[in-house]
Parts: C-alpha cells; sequence; structure tokens
C-alpha cells in the first residue's frame, strides 16, 4: 500500500502555530541564520533531530507514576539495569543524562593523549569527547559511503583495510575501536553484521577492545534484517543480541532508540575499567543508581528499550524515511541514497552547485528550507565537521556538506511527511536564488550549535 499507517492511535495533540514567510525571514536575520537559535514554536515541521523529540507511549507514561526516587538503590534502577543486561549482555550499566555524559565518562577513564580511537565515523560529541580527553579521533568509513547516489546498502562499514592499519601503525596507543550504528554522519546507513563481525575478530586479534555508539541499534537491527543474506527470518531482537554480543560495551544515547525525552547509559563487560567509571559518574551525574536520570525516566527508557525493538513500529519508522526519500528521487531531487533509518539527507553540494563549499552550502539550505515552508533540519558538513584539528593544527577536509532532517519518532503523519517533500519541491525549483553564508562568530568546539552566520 501507498499510504503508511502508523501502528498506533494519536491521544493527545499538539498545536503548530502557522508561520507566515515574512515572520520566518526575521526570525532567521534574528537568529544570525543559525536554526539551532530559532525559538521550536517558531517551527511548523521540527526535523532538526530525532534525539529526545520521540512521542512516548501510554506505557511509558504509565510507568512514570511507578518511579522510585530513592538517591539509593530505587527499584526503578534494578528494572532498567536488568533490561539493558538482558538485551546488551553487559554486566555493568551505568546511568547518565544523555550520550554525550557517557561519552565523556568512557573517555575521559580509557583515553589518554596522544591515543588513537578510530571509528566508521564519530559524530559531533563522540569526537568532541575523544579530543577533549587528548586523543585523536580517526574516521574509516568504506569506499562505498563516498557514492551519494549508488543504492548499495551497509555504506555505514568501517573499512577493515584501513583499520587493520591503524592497529598496526598505532599498536599500545588504540584504547578502543568504535562502531557507530547507524552511522549517523554518513547519512544514518547501517552496518551489516558481516562487517561488525570481522571489526570483532580484528580487534580481538590485537588485544584492542571494540565499542559501540549504539544509539539508533535498533534500526540498524532492522536493516540488517531487510537487506543481509541470510537474515530475513530472524527476529530484530536476536540480530540487536548479537550485535551487543561483539563488543565488549556501549555508550547510548537513549534519546534515539530509547524511546525518552531525556538519558542515556554506558555499559561494559570491563570490570577494572568500570570503577572509575563509577566514580566519575558520582562526581559529575551522580550516585550508581540513578546516574543522571530520576527514577520514573530510568522507568520510561526500561520500556522504551523494549518497545523500539516491536517490528511493527520499526516497519513504519523505516517505511516513512523510504517514503520521502522516494518521493526526492522520483523528481531528481539530489539525496542521499539508500534511505536510512531516521533521516533525510539532501544533498546540498549538488543542490545548490552554485554555492561554493566555502560558503557552507548545506547551511544555506537549511535556512532557505525554513524560510520557504518552516521547516527545521540541521547541517551536517563543514559548519558541524569542519574548524581546525586539535591533532594536526590544519583545517578539516569535509568530504560532503549534506543537511540532514530526521524524523522525531511517533510524532509526524505522512500528511507531514507530504508538505516536507513539497517544501523542497517548491523550493528545488527556485534553488538559484539561494546565497551562500560566512561565519562571523564561532565557538573553538562544537561550534555548529552557537556560530553566527551573514549573508555571503
Amino acid at each position: 500500500m501507498k499510504t503508511i499507517i502508523e501502528p498506533f492511535r494519536v491521544k493527545m495533540v499538539e498545536p503548530i502555530r502557522m508561520t507566515t514567510r515574512a515572520e520566518r525571514a526575521a526570525i532567521l536575520e534574528a537568529a544570525h541564520y543559525n536554526l539551532f537559535m530559532v525559538r521550536a514554536e517558531d517551527v511548523i515541521i521540527d526535523l532538526l533531530t530525532d534525539s529526545g523529540t520521540s512521542a512516548m507511549s501510554a506505557a511509558q507514561w504509565a510507568r512514570l507514576m511507578e518511579g522510585d526516587e530513592s538517591y539509593a538503590g530505587a527499584r526503578s534502577y534494578y528494572r532498567f539495569r536488568d533490561t539493558v543486561r538482558a538485551l546488551t549482555g553487559y554486566h555493568h550499566v551505568i546511568p547518565t543524562h544523555q550520550g554525550r555524559a557517557a561519552e565523556r565518562i568512557l573517555f575521559s577513564v580509557a583515553v589518554k593523549p596522544g591515543d588513537v580511537v578510530p571509528n566508521n565515523t564519530h559524530f559531533d560529541t563522540t569526537r568532541a569527547n575523544v579530543e577533549a580527553a587528548g586523543g585523536r579521533a580517526l574516521d574509516l568509513p568504506c569506499s562505498e559511503a563516498d557514492d551519494l547516489t549508488s543504492d548499495q546498502h551497509f555504506k555505514g562499514n568501517v573499512d577493515l583495510v584501513a583499520l587493520e592499519r591503524c592497529l598496526e601503525e598505532n599498536r599500545g596507543h588504540v584504547p578502543m575501536v568504535m562502531l557507530t550504528v547507524t552511522n549517523n554522519s554518513i547519512g544514518g546507513q547501517p552496518v551489516s553484521l558481516a562487517n561488525i563481525r570481522a571489526a570483532h575478530e580484528l580487534t580481538r586479534a590485537h588485544g584492542v577492545p571494540l565499542y559501540l555508539d549504539a544509539a539508533r541499534f535498533a534500526e540498524n537491527a532492522y536493516l540488517i534484517k531487510q537487506h543481509e543474506p541470510g537474515q530475513g527470518d530472524r527476529e530484530v531482537r536476536d540480530i540487536a543480541r548479537e550485535i551487543f554480543s561483539l563488543a565488549e560495551g556501549c555508550t547510548v544515547s537513549a534519546k534515539k532508540d530509547g524511546l525518552v525525552n531525556m538519558g542515556g547509559f554506558v555499559a561494559t563487560t570491563d570490570d577494572e575499567l568500570a570503577t572509575p567509571m563509577r566514580n566519575l559518574l558520582i562526581l559529575t551525574e551522580g550516585f550508581p543508581t540513578y546516574g543522571g536520570m530520576a527514577g520514573r525516566d530510568l522507568e520510561a527508557l526500561a520500556q522504551g528499550l523494549d518497545e523500539v525493538l516491536d517490528e511493527d513500529y520499526l516497519r513504519y519508522r523505516i517505511a516513512t524515511v523510504r517514503y520521502v526519500v522516494d518521493r526526492l528521487v522520483a523528481r531528481g531531487i539530489p539525496v542521499l541514497r539508500p534511505p536510512g533509518g531516521h533521516a533525510v539527507y539532501l544533498d546540498a553540494r549538488a543542490f545548490l552547485p552554485h554555492v561554493a563549499p566555502t560558503q557552507f552550502p548545506a547551511q544555506a539550505l537549511a535556512c532557505a528550507l525554513y524560510l520557504e515552508g518552516g521547516i527545521r533540519g540541521v547541517e551536517v558538513g563543514a559548519v558541524m565537521f569542519g574548524g581546525v584539528d586539535p591533532a594536526t593544527g590544519e583545517e578539516r577536509e569535509v568530504p560532503r556538506d549534506l543537511l540532514r532532517l530526521a524524523l522525531p519518532r511517533r510524532v509526524y503523519t505522512q500528511s507531514h511527511m507530504d508538505y516536507v517533500v513539497e517544501v523542497i519541491e517548491t523550493l528545488w525549483a527556485e534553488r538559484k536564488r539561494v546565497s551562500g553564508l560566512r561565519i562571523t562568530w564561532q565557538a573553538p568546539t562544537l561550534r555548529h550549535f552557537t556560530a553566527r552566520f551573514a549573508v555571503a
């Protein structure tokens, strides 16, 4: 069927304020052309991120009422811990208020100045936390990721040849290898089970632990079921468990596939690493049985980690992304293919070929999309990943400029997606009117959150 039926009923609604183009022009200028600075009430369709923007289920809201807010030993922690253990197999489960806190705790303990941390591709906070610990965040995406228009699956894979070379050349200075599933920076593309198995064998042979950035583990597992030979008859839950079994630990921003608005955790099998991580948790987040979360949040997260593996939900989730991508491809609009798990990625360099890479085409496209239809996306390109590399002192080369339109889970309907497509179509027809941007102010790290821009 062409109509995507959401596998849920709407029980509560939140009004959307319908702004005018003139209002949005003034808002953009006041925000210095940075959509992070735009008030949410001034956005019609908010696709800035899928992090913390999910709609919780009736069962999750019910769990909030069961939250045990005891400072130590709360039953809500033990339900959360046992849920994570059953899913991942990792004995040590350390709750944090969100994913970047989990990254900070892990890297602060495990990474020393001069260390190298390879990854299929680090996302922004992961890279920043590796670098804050004095390490070098090394991206090793597979070669297939370079072709934005091919329909080849598993472009999120790590380059195994490059990974082996890195392990050999940096022997004794690689505290861990990470895999980001799905690979957000490469368009939400999944990592194949075969690639994870091979990375596991390679890291084990070199005596280096493998860790996962598993914020979107369920989406990755479902895409494995859909597209990897020999996996189609397996349950997504079993695939997810195998993914976790091939690593020694993980960091998770539960604001994605945890289906909650705030929360995260770091989990590991390493007894020696767990103790200093818990000590740092107490210093920066809270007692080990609540970390950075309230008991009610732990309850909602435990429920969310179960619900996210429902295959009816995942089928709808992935189909929605595919629906938008297929409609854009049919109209010749440059978009990253194949559809990934959580977002639509417009190829800004191909969309705006008249805007030089030095004028931030993805940021310019994001502003134009907001101006045209009140849709907020996020730049994934030279603004987010550019700047000076502290390891080399040189300007980072950014191979692509993408505009990510991340879909909040269980929030928008097919008619909302039809509106998004129509606005993009209108903008495509008038794309030559879009001007580039220049940075007028930026922070030394994670500049995309607060940078200010002006029309170039």
